[in-house]
C-alpha cells in the first residue's frame, strides 16, 4: 500500500506516481472514468482535487455527492437522520450520468449536479462537462461498494482507487468538518459515532475491484 505524505513547505503533495498513472489513463483513445472511493473523512476528495490540479487541462471532477437525495425527500422516506448512508443517494441517477459521460457526443455539454455543504443540498446543472476532456475523476463513498445497487457501478469505471486513513485521524477530520458547517462539538461527535463511522466500516469491509490502494497520512 502506497503512502501520500505532506510537504511541510508547499503543503499537501500528491505522489508523482499517481499523477503519472492518471495521465496515462487520459492518453487512451476514449473518455476514461477514474473512480476514487473511500470512507467519510478518508481524504478521497483531497486526492481527487490534487490530481485535478496537477492535470487541470485534461481532467474534470464529477463527485458522487451531487446525487444526495434532497432533505425534503429524506424526510418523506424517514431517512434524514441517516443522511449519508448508502440508501440516501440516487444511485441510478448517478450511474446514468457516468454512462452518459463515457459516451459523450461531439459538441455535447453534459451538466452534473453538485452538493453544497453550506445548504446541505445538491443543485442540478452545476458542473458543465465538455466532450474534449479525456479524464473524468469521480469520487465518493460508495463507488466500490459490493452491496445493493452500488455493486453495479464498479464495472463501468475504467480504473478504481481506494483511499484509507487511520481511524482517529479520519474521525477527527469529520468532527472538525461538521463543526465548521454549524454543528456543536457534541452533535458532531454523536453524528460521527452513530452515522459516519458505521458507514465507514461498511465501505472499508465491502469494497470491490480495487486497482490501487492509497493510504493517506498526516493531512
Amino acid at each position: 500500500m502506497a503512502n501520500i505524505s505532506e510537504n511541510p513547505v508547499q503543503g499537501l503533495v500528491l505522489a508523482e506516481e499517481y499523477i503519472e498513472r492518471a495521465r496515462a489513463l487520459a492518453k487512451k483513445n476514449k473518455r476514461t472514468i477514474l473512480a476514487i472511493a473511500g470512507a467519510p473523512g478518508s481524504g478521497k476528495s483531497t486526492v481527487a482535487r490534487l490530481l485535478h490540479e496537477a492535470l487541470k487541462e485534461i481532467s474534470m471532477i464529477v463527485p458522487m455527492d451531487g446525487y444526495h437525495l434532497s432533505n425534503k425527500e429524506l424526510e418523506r422516506l424517514g431517512r434524514k437522520e441517516r443522511k449519508g448512508a448508502p440508501d440516501t443517494f440516487d444511485v441510478w441517477g448517478y450511474k446514468s450520468l457516468i454512462e452518459r459521460l463515457k459516451n459523450q457526443q461531439e459538441n455535447e455539454i453534459i451538466y452534473a449536479p453538485e452538493f453544497y455543504r453550506t445548504i446541505e443540498e445538491p443543485i442540478a446543472g452545476s458542473i458543465p462537462v465538455f466532450e474534449d476532456i479525456p479524464l473524468i475523476i469521480t469520487e465518493g463513498n460508495y463507488l466500490l461498494l459490493s452491496q445493493g445497487k452500488w455493486q453495479t457501478l464498479a464495472s463501468i469505471f475504467d480504473e478504481r482507487w481506494f483511499v484509507t486513513a487511520p481511524v482517529a485521524e479520519r474521525q477527527q477530520r469529520l468532527i472538525d468538518r461538521h463543526c465548521y458547517f454549524g454543528r456543536s462539538e457534541e452533535d458532531a461527535k454523536a453524528w460521527v459515532a452513530h452515522t459516519d463511522e458505521p458507514n465507514a466500516q461498511l465501505i472499508e469491509q465491502h469494497k470491490q475491484n480495487v486497482d490501487l490502494d492509497i493510504e493517506w497520512r498526516n493531512i
